[in-house]
């Protein structure tokens, strides 16, 4: 079977192209001669019958990823596939299962076959999990088990994997000579390999045995997300010789996976000053010849727990900006607890209003939108103006809880409301096409 980018290369509009262009409101020779160059992958594994066909990448508006899961304190299926319905339904782009606890392949399963997204995890997770229950010691992880975990969960239906290839021996060394960090490890998957590179005194078998893992990937056309093991989890450790080191890598081997026919995506960068969040989207796009760019964050403030979900759309909207292709979400539980069905619900809303935020700086022509709801807004007319609106359902349930007397106003002005007085002041100057210029 050929990948979505080796049928680029020889000129093929697939189906899925096609989607897109049509989605995106894009030519599909712009869509397939992207897909060709590894600017734009279309994670969705033929092993599915069923999914959400999305692009992400060069020119196509910014995806969101929400992410579930289980953990060893919290293990319910059931609360995890209402977290997944309740991430589609709010507007998610991609969905991460990200289980620790409990029947891993039964959760996988479950999830899958109930929501619609095209569904990535880390295979690190139960990888070190069933070496855990088997030997006791999560170090003591046999790669062949590895491999076959890889290709036991896509044959499953995955159509992306965020894998942790550029996490090495140089790497590893690089914490070491500075003194480690501020804000420790914070990639549960990286930092297992971590200990068990440690423990075993060994390459990191991902990375050693790349062409292995490309191979896997390229049979189920799913997308290597290259895992960023070694980002900061401190703004005071952002872009330090450990995470540059990794990065550096990722971006060689998103290199070598396309021109092995992968279909390949760079993740990063964690926490970073929302000064540099510029800076570290330009280094990633540079070094990694323009591959996709998956942030997970980014989060400008180490002090924003309890509101992270705000911190991260700070960040999120910066990112989208100067160039990120899809931003995993962030709750309110971050840094704190599991999140609920409710932080789900908040973690997607924010995110995609931060990516919108993002893509109207750097698309033009999605500002008609804005347009079209501030004219309705200024004309005082509440369903026009809740066509345009992300969420209608939220800005109705705001207003319908404090009605004003008159319809043609709001509670929070009254009888001083301005929009109503500017009209009455500038009622012959807003007719026909001066409305709307």
């Amino acid at each position: 079977m050929q990948t979505q980018l080796e049928l680029a290369r020889e000129g093929v509009n697939t189906e899925l192209m096609q989607i897109i262009s049509k989605d995106e409101n894009i030519d599909i020779n712009i869509i397939r001669n992207n897909v060709a160059k590894g600017e734009i992958v279309i994670p969705n594994n033929p092993n599915r019958k069923s999914q959400k066909v999305v692009g992400i990448g060069t020119g196509l508006r910014t995806k969101v990823n929400a992410s579930i899961g289980t953990s060893s304190d919290i293990c319910d299926i059931a609360l995890e596939i209402r977290k997944a319905k309740i991430a589609e339904a709010e507007g998610a782009d991609t969905l991460m299962e990200l289980s620790a606890g409990g029947d891993l392949d039964k959760v996988r399963r479950e999830v899958i076959a109930n929501c619609n997204l095209p569904i990535g995890n880390v295979p690190l997770y139960q990888a070190f999990c069933d070496a855990a229950k088997k030997y006791k010691n999560p170090s003591k992880l046999d790669p062949e088990m590895l491999f076959d975990l890889i290709e036991k969960q896509l044959a499953d239906g995955l159509s992306f994997m965020a894998i942790h290839c550029g996490i090495n021996l140089y790497s590893i060394e690089r914490l070491r000579k500075q003194g480690y960090r501020y804000g420790g490890l914070v990639s549960k998957g990286g930092t297992f390999m971590v200990a068990w590179m440690d423990a075993n005194k060994k390459e990191n078998p991902l990375y050693e045995q790349f062409d292995r893992v490309c191979a896997l990937m390229k049979k189920y056309d799913a997308v290597l997300s290259l895992g960023n093991g070694i980002r900061a989890g401190a703004i005071h450790d952002s872009h330090d010789r450990a995470q540059m080191a990794e990065m550096i890598t990722n971006c060689e081997l998103a290199e070598l996976g396309r021109e092995q026919g992968c279909q390949m995506m760079v993740e990063g960068p964690g926490h970073v000053p929302l000064d540099e969040i510029e800076a570290n989207v330009i280094l990633e796009k540079r070094m990694s010849g323009n591959a996709p760019y998956y942030v997970l964050g980014s989060i400008p403030a180490d002090t924003g727990a309890g509101y992270d979900h705000i911190t991260a759309a700070i960040g999120a909207a910066s990112s989208s900006r100067f160039g990120a292709d899809l931003v995993c979400y962030i709750t309110p539980a971050e840094h704190l607890a599991l999140p609920n069905e409710d932080d789900v619900r908040e973690g997607v809303r924010t995110t995609r209003l931060a990516c919108r935020i993002g893509d109207i700086s750097k698309y033009p022509h999605l500002r008609e939108n804005e347009k079209l709801a501030s004219i309705a807004r200024r004309d005082m007319k509440w369903d026009e103006l809740n066509k345009y609106l992300l969420f209608p359902d939220k800005a109705k349930e705001v207003r319908e809880s404090r009605m004003p007397e008159q319809e043609d106003t709001c509670t929070m002005c009254g009888d001083f409301c301005a929009a109503k007085k500017g009209a009455e002041v500038f009622k012959d100057d807003i007719s026909g096409d001066k409305a709307s210029r």
